[in-house]
């Protein structure tokens, strides 16, 4: 996925740009608090940028006890 795709779905989520980090710019959603990192490279990872999607879009999502998601995208 472009970068620039990505940045619209986060936005179009109510998110904005938080910061600029030395390799990636922080983004939270307003509604829930919920901050993740965006990395700048033109084309981010399918599924990466899925998960970001995710993350941002919906906070309550369960997580596993190593802090990541447990939910599997459907093959």
């Amino acid at each position: 996925m472009k970068r620039v795709d990505l940045i619209k779905a986060i936005e179009r989520l109510g998110c904005q740009l938080v910061r600029h980090g030395a390799k990636h710019d922080w983004y939270r959603n307003t509604t829930t608090g919920l901050a993740q990192p965006v990395p700048r490279h033109r084309e981010i990872k399918e599924r990466l940028a899925q998960r970001i999607i995710r993350l941002l879009g919906n906070p309550e999502l369960p997580r596993t006890a190593d802090g990541g998601n447990d939910i599997h995208p459907s093959s």
